[in-house]
Order: structure tokens, then sequence, then C-alpha cells
């Protein structure tokens, strides 16, 4: 890949990894990854699709991950707004005052938040895999964890084989690097769902390199915390959203099931929703990531 730059930008006390790819005078998209995933979860081949339509594209590790600063969470915890804060440091590290934001799992939440509340800095608004950024899915899980009915009020808990691999990782020793990668391994591949195949080599490279990359891996569980914690700057209306909006999810996301996507599309004024059949919660799967480069690609060419 062409003209790669990296870059340490600040975000108030914070120092951000970020990572540069394409013409720095092309549009920017910039992609935000979901909670604990570092920014080399963006596959290269989705990156390389995005650039090769002419745009630079800037992905980055979330405080808690890889390269960035790691934080006391029990002393100085965090929320959505402050992830959405080292977006816009990342933005303006780059010298950037908008870009095309795509956002995936909890990412998609975050680029939500700056839709509402920083609409000049996003140019268009894409996520993947997400639900609406004010939906509090913990009643939900509860319910589900503990065999209760689901209410029907509600949007649907992760699949029973997620629920059953979460109980079953919580007994799997994970002291040593082959022991990390291996639970790790065995998580994507029960998000990458049934229906599309899985890229294990893939799935093992980004796993490994993660392990390897990060200098505090327990930090990274602080993004869960900071997932949960709703409030209300969260529940502000998505139908303030005026960035054209694009919504993709899977039709087997054991994770977030299709209609956390269909409500979030039904939220925003005019959205797309671009269901992908088969898709889970993942970018491991042959194509699957080309696939969505291009159709980033299109969304923010027709914007």
């Amino acid at each position: 890949m062409v003209e790669r730059e990296e870059l340490i930008v600040r975000s108030n006390e914070l120092q951000l990894w970020t990572e540069r790819f394409g013409g720095p005078n092309d549009p920017a998209v910039l992609l935000i990854m979901g909670t604990s995933a570092q920014g080399i979860g963006w596959p290269d081949e989705l990156v390389k699709a995005i650039v090769a339509g002419g745009r630079q594209v800037i992905r980055f590790d979330h405080r808690d991950t890889g390269r960035s600063t790691c934080v006391d969470f029990a002393t100085t915890p965090y929320t959505l707004a402050d992830i959405a804060s080292d977006v816009t440091a990342v933005l303006d590290g780059h010298g950037l005052t908008a870009a095309h934001i795509v956002g995936a799992s909890l990412g998609g939440a975050v680029a939500q938040w700056l839709a509402v509340h920083r609409p000049e800095r996003v140019l268009t608004l894409t996520s993947i895999m997400s639900g609406p950024m004010g939906c509090d899915a913990g009643p939900a899980w509860a319910r589900a964890m503990t065999g209760q009915a689901p209410d029907p009020d509600d949007l649907p808990p992760p699949a029973p084989s997620f629920l059953r691999h979460l109980a079953h990782r919580a007994t799997l020793p994970q002291a040593t690097r082959d022991e990390h990668v291996a639970a790790n391994l065995e998580t994507w591949r029960v998000l990458n769902g049934d229906v599309l195949p899985f890229d294990e080599v893939a799935a093992r490279r980004f796993v490994e390199a993660s392990y390897d990359r990060a200098t505090d891996r327990a930090a990274a569980l602080n993004h869960d915390l900071a997932g949960r914690r709703m409030t209300d700057d969260r529940r502000a209306p998505l139908s303030s959203i005026k960035a054209p909006t694009l919504v993709i999810h899977g039709t087997e996301d054991p994770l977030r099931p299709l209609p956390h996507g269909e409500a979030l599309a039904e939220q925003i004024p005019h959205a797309r929703l671009q269901v992908i059949s088969g898709m889970g919660h993942a970018f491991f799967s042959p194509e699957l990531p080309r696939q969505i480069g291009e159709i980033i690609l299109k969304h923010t060419a027709s914007a």
C-alpha cells in the first residue's frame, strides 16, 4: 500500500496511535473500531478498496488498546462521549475539519454520537454491525443469560451460540500468548457465524498482532465498561442526524442480530440499510473486507 504514514496525536493527556493511507489531499475516511479492538482490526483489503477509489483512509488505536495510552478506569472512568472526543482529536491531528465517518460495532455508536453532537465533523456516516447508541442492551443480555424469556419491547439479545461461547471462554486459560490467541481465535470464529466461511489465517494474524502490539492487554476491557454507561447524551434523538447515512448489517450477526441494524436505520432520516447475506459480527471471511470497502466507497462518492 502506498503513501502510508504513522502519526501519534494527542487527545488531552492521551497519546493515540494513528495510521493514514492514500494521498493527504484526497477526501478522508476515518475508521472507528469496536469494543476492545485495535485499529488494525480494519483489514488491509478493506482499506485498499477505499484508497483505490481516491480516498485517504485513517485508522487508529482507541485509548486502552494497542499503542495508544492506557488509563486507570477505576480512578478516571470515561464514556462514549470521551471516546468520541478522541476521534475529533484524530481528525485535528491530521489537519481535517471533517471526514466520512465509519464505525463498526461500538465504533458505530461513536460515529452516531459525532453525527448528533458534532455534525460539522461528519461528511457521511456509515455504521456497521451496530445499533442505536441510546439502546441499553443490558436488560436483554441479563434476561438471556439467566434463561428468561426476552422482552418483546427490547431489541434481541445475542444468539445462544455466542452466550454459550462466553460461558465456555470464561473457563479457558489465557496466561500465555498461545492460550490467549487460541481463546480469541475461537471468539472470532463464533462471531463470524456459520454461513460465510471463516478466514482463520486472517483472524489469527490479527489476534497475534493485537497481542504483540498491546501495552496493557487487560485495559481493553475498559471499553465494555464505558459502552455500558448510558448517559443522557447517548439518548439524544437520532432524528437530528443530517449526514447521509448508510447502515450495514449482516443476517447472521450473533452479537447484534439484524433487528439492531434495522432499528438504527429507522431512527435516522433517509438512512439506507444494506443487509449482507451471511455476514456475522466480524470481517474475517474471504472477500468480505473488499466488499465492505467498496460499499463504503460507493456511499462516500454518492454523497
